[in-house]
């Protein structure tokens, strides 16, 4: 085989080289922004192109000093070692943003949730766009939702502390994908707790930020299969604390049932307490007597006859 052959087949194909916006790939109109193509070292020839427009450059970097919406679409890149081309980088899609004016941003219901709650972003512009842009402070990527209502509901379902951070949306339409809106007032999620409860270990559900275009689901850190004693454990203990508290009902039962029993007797000893005459006034005291005529030997009425007199009654 000729050496030239041999450099064209035998050495392999070349890796692809990578394409990225510096500072980010969302640029406000009239800010600056570097597309810098990189690959391996050695590379002969690099060359950028924008798509879609018949343009390109032999260059690796593309240095834009204030952002117009011209500037607005997708780039890729490659390079020439000898006359080999290399396969083409991924593409990046630069964004111009501030078009429009903002959106607002909320949380239904609020934006403190608690752990394994359910909380949603509402995104709403006062124009009729279709599509819009959810973006995390820290993420590399947007969630994309598209609507026609003049809002888009990101739904946050078994919400945990990784969802927490500042969030921020974007509008825009499908006819200008590359056109947006400035970025909405930040948002700050929290959600309260870092602990997770038994029942939700035992399900095994992730937190997910659903779309309509496509699902994230976000992991918890170590998360993985709760293991079954755990599960035990917790049954156990309630178990414990059943028992005992059916042992305090019990002792307080028999506490009262003997109380009633000790006030029993002295009650039925009252009895006829209740019913003994009172001291009667001396004007009462002959009509007593001659009703009880014929008792004289009446342990009632002597007890009445011989009460002494009380004044002031």
């Amino acid at each position: 085989m000729s050496p030239s052959l041999c450099a064209l087949f035998c050495l392999g194909p070349l890796p692809k080289p990578s394409l990225q916006a510096l500072p980010r790939s969302l640029v406000p109109l009239e800010k600056p922004v570097t597309i810098l193509c990189q690959g391996p070292p050695g590379v002969d020839l690099y060359r950028l192109e924008k798509l879609r427009s018949g343009t390109y450059k032999n260059q690796a970097i593309l240095f834009i000093p204030a952002m117009k919406q011209s500037f607005a679409g997708r780039y890729r890149c490659s390079y020439q070692n000898g006359s080999r081309w290399s396969p083409p980088s991924d593409q990046l899609e630069l964004v111009a943003t501030g078009v429009f004016d903002k959106p607002s941003l909320s949380a239904q219901p609020g934006p403190v949730v608690s752990p394994g709650g359910v909380v949603t972003l509402q995104c709403r512009s006062k124009y009729g766009f279709d599509q819009f842009a959810l973006y995390k402070k820290g993420d590399t990527g947007p969630f994309k939702g598209s609507e026609r209502w003049y809002q888009a509901n990101f739904p946050i379902i078994s919400a945990m502390p990784t969802h927490s951070g500042t969030y921020q949306c974007y509008s825009f339409s499908s006819i200008s994908p590359y056109l947006w809106s400035a970025p909405s007032d930040p948002l700050e999620l929290m959600v309260t707790g870092t602990s997770v409860t038994p029942n939700q270990l035992s399900t095994e559900t992730p937190s997910s930020v659903t779309e309509p275009s496509r699902n994230i689901t976000i992991f918890p850190k170590g998360s993985g299969s709760p293991t079954g004693l755990a599960g035990w454990q917790y049954s156990r203990g309630n178990l414990v604390r059943i028992c005992l508290g059916a042992a305090v009902l019990i002792l307080l039962a028999g506490l009262l049932v003997e109380d009633w029993h000790s006030r029993k007797k002295p009650l039925l000893h009252r009895v006829g307490g209740i019913h003994r005459p009172l001291p009667t006034h001396p004007k009462t005291q002959k009509s007593h007597s001659c009703q009880d005529r014929g008792r004289p030997d009446s342990p009632n009425l002597e007890a009445t006859v011989r009460t002494p007199r009380l004044d002031g009654i």
